[in-house]
């Protein structure tokens, strides 16, 4: 009997809350190639072709994805969002599982961030 009521507990949240997604890093190359971040980031989105551009090879993706949302968010929500036009245009689409996959491609590339002690 317990263990009826447990399976039939679980399988009803597992179907409310959904499953959670797999960042997939090869949707995210694909949408990276799509988007064309390489026109600003640079190349391997390592080598941007302005300063005020980041490098984002090798960044968390966690961090990466934060930021893309804050990106879809604008100022909408200032306590969250950022303002920036382009970025805003390019997230503009992107569903929350396209803005997981792009971390996870650019979570895999190799950057050079350097760590000072």
């Amino acid at each position: 009997m317990k263990f009826t009521l447990i399976t039939a507990l679980t399988a009803i949240l597992l179907s409310s809350i959904g499953l959670a997604q797999a960042a997939s890093a090869e949707k995210g190359q694909a949408l990276v190639e799509k988007g064309n971040c390489a026109s600003c980031h640079g190349v391997g989105l390592n080598a941007p072709i302005l300063p005020v551009y980041p490098k984002l090879a090798g960044q968390h993706a966690d961090y990466l994805y934060y930021a893309l949302r804050a990106y879809k968010v604008g100022n909408s929500n200032p306590q969250f969002g950022r303002n920036n036009a382009i970025m805003a245009s390019q997230v503009l689409n992107w569903t929350d599982a396209d803005m997981q996959d792009i971390a996870a491609y650019i979570a895999t590339l190799p950057g050079n961030f350097v760590v000072r002690k």
